[in-house]
C-alpha cells in the first residue's frame, strides 16, 4: 500500500471515528478522554490515571461515581497493552453512553494510528468526548484563493483538499451604456468608470480582507472572469501587494461571475492546483461515467462485479466512497465450525450459517474489518491504484448514489 493511501485511509479512519465520537453524549459527566502525545511515557499516564480514580470516590452521585471508575479502569485496561505510545500517539475514548430510554452502554473507542501525531497530553471526564485534537488533524492546510469578476458581479472564495467555499457574491451598481451624445456622452462615460472604479476596489479589498489571515496556508490566487475586466484589475493594482504576489498565470475565461464562475475556474485551472484533489477526483469520476457508458466498457461497478474483477487482476484504478460505512465480516458457525464471509451493513445483523442454517454463529474479529481496507488491500494484491471519493463533490455524490460507493476502471473490457 503506497504512503499517500495509507495516509487517506488514516484520515477517513479518523474521520469516521470523529462522526461517532461527537454524536455520544453521557448521562453526566462520565465519559473519558485520554490523549497521550509520542513523547508522554507510558507509566505516567497510567499514574495520572490512577490517581484520578481515587479522586473519583468524592463524586457525590453513586451511579456517575461507578461509571466513571468504570471508565478509568477500562482506560487503564487500554494503556497496559502498549509500551510506548507510537510516532504519532494514542487516544483513549471510553464511557458510558446514552443508547436511549434512560439506558446507557459503556463504549471505548481507541485511535492509535492517526495521520498526524497528537501534540498535547489531555485528560478529561464530561458529559460530551473532547475531541478537539481530532478535529485540528482533519483540516485542509493547502488552499487556494479563488476570484471572479467582469462589470456586473465578482465573487470570492477558497478551494481547500476537496471543498469549493464561495465567501461573498458581489453585485455591481454600475450603470449599463447610454445613448446620450455630447458633453452628456463624455460625463456619463465619466461617472460609469468612477463607479466600476469603486466596484473593482470593493471587490478586491473584501477578498483581500478575507484571504490575508490566512495567508501562509495559501499556495496561490487564481483569477478568472468572462472577458478583459479580470485582466484590468489585476494590472491595476487592486490587490493587496502581499495578495497580488500570490496570483497565478494565466487567468482564465470563465461563463459566470458568482459561485458557478468560481466552480468552473477550479475545472479550468486543474493544471496549476496541483496540491487540490478537488479537480483530480472530477476527472477520475468523470473518467469512469465515460468510459461505463461504452458498449464494451473497460468500467465496472457494484461490490460482487468489482470484488471478481479484482480477483482477476483486471482492475487499473479502484475507487471507494468516503461514505461506505460497510465491514466485511467473518462468521464462524459454532455447531459445523463452517466459516465464512459476509458484508454487513449493520452490526446488528446476524446471517443464519449458510452451511447448515444455524443461528449459533459468531464474529471472528481477526478476519473482520472495513469494506474499504479490505478492498483496498485486494485492489494491492495486483498493484491497483486506488482513489477514496469524497461526497464534497457532485461527481462524489454521484458515484456513491448511483453507483453504491464501488466502482473500477479496468485495464481491458471485462465482463
Amino acid at each position: 500500500m503506497t504512503d499517500d493511501l495509507a495516509q487517506q485511509q488514516r484520515r477517513l479512519r479518523l474521520k469516521k471515528a470523529l462522526g461517532e465520537l461527537t454524536s455520544m453524549r453521557g448521562m453526566g459527566t462520565e465519559l473519558v478522554t485520554v490523549v497521550v502525545p509520542p513523547d508522554r511515557m507510558i507509566h505516567l499516564v497510567r499514574q495520572h490515571l490512577s490517581q484520578e480514580s481515587g479522586q473519583a470516590v468524592n463524586i457525590k452521585s453513586k451511579s456517575t461515581r461507578k461509571h466513571v471508575a468504570d471508565a478509568i479502569e477500562s482506560a487503564i485496561a487500554t494503556i497496559n497493552r502498549y509500551k510506548t505510545p507510537g510516532e504519532r500517539g494514542i487516544a483513549i475514548f471510553v464511557g458510558h453512553v446514552i443508547v436511549g430510554n434512560n439506558k446507557s452502554r459503556l463504549i471505548s473507542t481507541v485511535i492509535d494510528d492517526p495521520p498526524e501525531p497528537f501534540t498535547s497530553f489531555r485528560y478529561r471526564c464530561d458529559s460530551r468526548f473532547e475531541v478537539s485534537q481530532l478535529e485540528e488533524m482533519l483540516i485542509d492546510r493547502t488552499a487556494y484563493g479563488l476570484f471572479v469578476i467582469d462589470r456586473s458581479e465578482s465573487a470570492y472564495g477558497l478551494a481547500s483538499g476537496k471543498r469549493l467555499h464561495c465567501q461573498a457574491h458581489i453585485t455591481s451598481q454600475v450603470p449599463s451604456k447610454h445613448g446620450r451624445g455630447g458633453q452628456s456622452a463624455r460625463r456619463f462615460e465619466r461617472l460609469i468608470e468612477e463607479a466600476a472604479h469603486t466596484f473593482f476596489q470593493k471587490s478586491a479589498e473584501r477578498a483581500c480582507a478575507y484571504w490575508l489571515p490566512m495567508i501562509e496556508d495559501l499556495e496561490g490566487i487564481i483569477v478568472g472572469g468572462p472577458g478583459a475586466t479580470k485582466d484590468f484589475v489585476v494590472k491595476n493594482d487592486y490587490f493587496h501587494h502581499e495578495i497580488k504576489k500570490l496570483i497565478r498565470e494565466p487567468l482564465f475565461d470563465v461563463g459566470y461571475s458568482n459561485e458557478s464562475g468560481l466552480r468552473e475556474l477550479i475545472q479550468r485551472a486543474g493544471g496549476l492546483m496541483d496540491q487540490i484533489e478537488l479537480d483530480t477526483e472530477r476527472r477520475l469520476v468523470d473518467g469512469f461515467l465515460r468510459e461505463v457508458m461504452q458498449p464494451l466498457p473497460k468500467a465496472t461497478y457494484g461490490e460482487a462485479m468489482v470484488r471478481s474483477a479484482l480477483e482477476q487482476g483486471a482492475v487499473h484504478t479502484l475507487l471507494l466512497s468516503e461514505a461506505l460505512r460497510k465491514r466485511r465480516v467473518g462468521w464462524v458457525c459454532k455447531p459445523c465450525k463452517h466459516e465464512w464471509k459476509a458484508t454487513q451493513t449493520s452490526r446488528s445483523e446476524l446471517p443464519n450459517c449458510p452451511s447448515c442454517d444455524s443461528e449459533d454463529i459468531r464474529e471472528d474479529p481477526d478476519r473482520t474489518m472495513d469494506l474499504i481496507d479490505e478492498m483496498s488491500m485486494l485492489a494491492g494484491h495486483t498493484s491497483a491504484k486506488v482513489s477514496l471519493v469524497s461526497m464534497d463533490t457532485e461527481e462524489g455524490a454521484t458515484l456513491n448514489e448511483a453507483f453504491g460507493g464501488i466502482a473500477a476502471i479496468l485495464r481491458y473490457a471485462w465482463s
